[in-house]
């Protein structure tokens, strides 16, 4: 084989694994993984809770299970960083939280969502749930999260 053919295929190679890294980090976080990613996400979310009496601590520290990436919003004319976080894994239905971050990272808004446990499959969640508002958000801030909560297809 001749060494430009060698190089070539090197070269395609490299080119190849380079892009396999990047689609698998493609840069996107989940909730879970915000506040130990960047200090200013834990300072906005500390702010955020500020005040707040008995919140759990998945809510309080965002360690629940994030079922998905946290994605780009806009609301109002202003971006957000918006993501869903659950207690865990199996109780996305009973305990949920929608978070949004300020682009800039200053602010930090929650919605904790909490539907009783057991209720049976008929019944819908929407009419069960009992919501708090973190953060202090606005009207729009508030219909926006209920319209991220609204995405779920679990949800009716």
């Amino acid at each position: 084989m001749s060494r430009l053919l060698r190089n070539a295929v090197a070269g395609v190679l490299m080119m190849s694994a380079t892009a396999a890294a990047l689609a698998a980090n493609d840069g996107q976080l989940r909730v879970d993984q915000l506040l130990g990613s960047d200090a200013e996400y834990r300072e906005s979310w500390q702010d955020a809770v500020e005040g707040e009496e008995r919140l759990p601590d998945w809510v309080l520290n965002l360690t629940g299970s994030s079922p998905q990436q946290m994605s780009a919003v806009t609301e109002d004319g202003d971006k957000y960083l918006v993501g869903p976080l659950c207690e865990a894994a199996d109780k996305c239905t009973y305990k949920r939280l929608i978070v949004a971050f300020s682009w800039d990272k200053d602010d930090a808004y929650g919605m904790l969502v909490e539907v009783p446990e057991g209720l049976p499959s008929d019944k819908s969640p929407t009419r069960h749930a009992q919501y708090r508002w973190l953060g202090k958000p606005d009207d729009g801030m508030k219909a926006m999260l209920q319209e991220q909560l609204k995405r779920d297809p679990n949800w009716y």
